[in-house]
C-alpha cells in the first residue's frame, strides 16, 4: 500500500500525444480495410488505405514540429505501418484478385511474403536507417500500389496478383535506393520543380481518373530502379551545389 501511495503517475506532455493520436488513425484504417476485405467491399478497403497514407505523413509532421518525437511514437508508427501498409492491403489483394480460380494457396503464400517482406522492412529501417535517401522501396509505397491495383479496376489474374506482391515485397527488402520526401523543408524546396510537380500530378489525376494512383505509384517504383531521388531532385541546397560545380567547371 505504501508502495502505490509513493507512486507519481507521470504526466504525458500535450505534444507527445498529438502525434501518436494521429498514428492511432492510421490503425484505425488498416483495421477497417480488413473488416471491408472481409465483407468483400474491395473499393472502399482500398480508399481507407489511401486515408491511411494521410495519417502516417501527418503524425511525423506534426511530431518534428511540435517537437514531440519519441522512441514510443517510432515503435507506435512501425506497428501502424505493418497493419495498415503490409497485412491490409496484402489480404486486400490476395481476396480480390489471388483467391480465384484455384490461386488459393500460391494466392496466400504471396500475401504472406509481401506482408513478412514489409515488416523486415520496418525493422530494418529502425536499426540501420541513415539520413538520406530510403534503402529499399518505403512500406507505404508499396502498400498504396496494391491498393492502387483495386483502386484503378485493373484486371488481374491470380499469378499477376502474386507477381505484384512478390516483386513489391523484394524491391521493400532490397538495396535500392528510393527518395525520401520527408526530408524536404519548407526553405529546402525549388519552388520551380515543386510547382511542376504538382501540375503533373494535378493532370495525372484529371487525365487518368482512378487510374492516376496506380500510375504515381508506379513511377515512384520506377524512379528507384532508374536511380532517380525525387528527394535530392525537388532540394533546393542540392541545385545550388550543382549550379555552383557547373559555373566552377566553366
Amino acid at each position: 500500500m505504501r508502495y502505490r501511495r509513493g507512486r507519481r503517475v507521470r504526466n504525458i506532455p500535450f505534444n507527445k500525444i498529438v502525434p501518436n493520436m494521429i498514428t492511432s488513425g492510421s490503425v484505425l484504417c488498416g483495421m477497417f480495410s480488413l473488416i471491408l476485405t472481409y465483407r468483400r467491399l474491395f473499393l472502399p478497403s482500398a480508399l481507407v488505405l489511401v486515408m491511411a497514407v494521410f495519417f502516417d505523413y501527418m503524425d511525423g509532421k506534426l511530431a518534428r514540429r511540435l517537437g514531440g518525437s519519441s522512441a514510443f511514437g517510432e515503435e507506435l508508427d512501425s506497428l501502424a505501418d505493418a497493419l495498415s501498409f503490409g497485412a491490409a492491403p496484402a489480404f486486400l489483394i490476395y481476396a480480390r484478385y489471388a483467391d480465384m480460380d484455384g490461386g488459393g494457396m500460391p494466392g496466400a503464400l504471396g500475401a504472406a511474403f509481401f506482408a513478412l517482406c514489409g515488416v523486415l522492412r520496418l525493422a530494418r529501417f529502425n536499426v540501420a536507417h541513415v539520413a538520406g535517401s530510403f534503402q529499399g522501396l518505403p512500406i507505404p509505397a508499396g502498400g498504396m500500389a496494391l491498393a492502387a491495383l483495386v483502386i484503378g479496376d485493373i484486371p488481374l489474374t491470380p499469378a499477376l496478383a502474386v507477381a505484384a506482391m512478390v516483386s513489391l515485397g523484394v524491391l521493400m527488402i532490397s538495396s535500392v535506393p528510393y527518395g525520401n520526401l520527408k526530408l524536404l523543408r519548407k526553405g529546402n524546396v525549388h519552388k520551380r520543380k515543386a510547382l511542376t510537380l504538382a501540375l503533373i500530378v494535378i493532370s495525372c489525376f484529371a487525365l487518368l481518373r482512378e487510374k492516376s494512383l496506380l500510375a504515381l505509384a508506379g513511377t515512384y517504383i520506377a524512379s528507384g530502379l532508374l536511380g532517380i531521388d525525387w528527394g535530392m531532385w525537388l532540394s533546393k541546397h542540392r541545385n545550388d551545389e550543382d549550379e555552383k560545380h557547373a559555373r566552377e567547371k566553366d
